[in-house]
């Protein structure tokens, strides 16, 4: 807990949406096992009483709990729920060194560390504890859903599989021993450059300004990230980047391998013309695969919507906010 006094929290309203009156809102802290302490918003329904459901929020991949992962606490609270946003190790508010470093491993560990932080609440039920991942972050959800026993209801929203698209590129399209070599030949070169500077090259947030021959998810990205709509400073995507080596580990250490043997209940929920629905698309029949706790699974595709609607809803309702308030509602009983 040392760690906790050295962080940087705000204490202005910094968030890309508008501050509820529904709610109350206020900063939390929270160690994960290896000792980094995580920064959190917390949001409360106002008013409530006694033992609350409650529900760990995280993502995008490169976002800040300011920007999607904090719209969807606080809506959630609003409906009823006690929630948190938090920022993942080594991003946004919260600690660990070096930054802008990802890793399958500790990024799954964030989540059930959120859960340990909600399990002891006095406003909390320990036996109604739910996530929602978002992006990169829909994929660890998934992951820490297949590890943790006390998550009960887990939402995935947008999802990305990082360890699949690190290793594989986008749509598999560089799947093969080949492109994985030089792909890590590459990184390994970079980490002897990072080692003779003393510090780690950023890799590049959302490219700015943007090419006109960009294909679509990149401008969907830019959007997003390089706009008042969700630009914020503390945003790797809306910044400087991952450090070039900081997804590096994702290339041989694959999430998602037990996910058939979840038990607890499931949503998973894309854009039906996102480029990245694929991913759900296969992590929900992978999921129910074999798997006899299949009746409670789902797979929800949102007509129209791409990539990013399901970050702030795109200007169109998109995200399915009463799907997932009954969602939760149902398994956080």
């Amino acid at each position: 807990m040392a760690e906790a006094g050295k962080l940087k929290l705000t204490d202005v309203w910094d968030k890309t949406f508008p501050k509820s009156e529904k709610v109350d809102h206020r900063k939390v802290t929270f160690p994960n096992r290896y000792g980094i302490t995580l920064a959190a918003d917390l949001y409360a329904p106002k008013g409530a009483s006694g033992k609350l459901a409650a529900i760990a929020v995280c993502g995008p991949f490169g976002a800040v709990k300011e920007q999607a992962a904090g719209l969807y606490a606080q809506t959630m609270a609003e409906r009823g729920f006690l929630t948190i946003a938090f920022d993942p190790s080594f991003t946004g508010e919260s600690g660990g060194t070096p930054r802008y470093m990802a890793s399958p491993d500790i990024n799954t560990e964030d989540f059930q560390a959120a859960v340990d932080f909600l399990s002891v609440q006095d406003n909390v039920d320990p036996d109604r504890i739910g996530i929602i991942g978002i992006c990169g972050w829909g994929g660890m959800a998934l992951n820490t859903a297949a590890l943790d026993t006390r998550v009960k209801a887990t939402a995935a929203m947008t999802m990305y599989d990082m360890a699949r698209v690190n290793a594989k590129g986008y749509f598999d399209a560089v799947d093969s021993e080949a492109a994985r070599y030089e792909k890590k030949k590459a990184l390994n070169a970079q980490r002897i450059a990072d080692f003779k500077s003393g510090q780690y090259a950023l890799g590049g947030g959302v490219v700015d300004p943007l090419p006109e021959d960009a294909p679509f998810f990149v401008k969907d990205y830019y959007d997003y990230y390089k706009t008042r709509r969700g630009f914020h400073l503390r945003s790797l995507n809306s910044n400087g980047g991952w450090n070039v080596i900081g997804c590096m580990s994702f290339l041989n250490q694959p999430i998602l391998q037990y996910s058939n043997e979840i038990r607890n209940a499931v949503l998973i929920v894309h854009g039906e013309k996102a480029h990245s629905c694929y991913f759900s698309k296969d992590a929900y029949a992978n999921m129910v695969r074999d798997n006899p706790y299949s009746d409670n699974k789902e797979l929800l595709i949102i007509p129209d919507a791409v990539h990013t609607d399901l970050y702030d809803g795109g200007g169109k309702g998109a995200i399915p906010f009463d799907k997932l308030t009954d969602f939760f509602r149902e398994y956080l009983i």
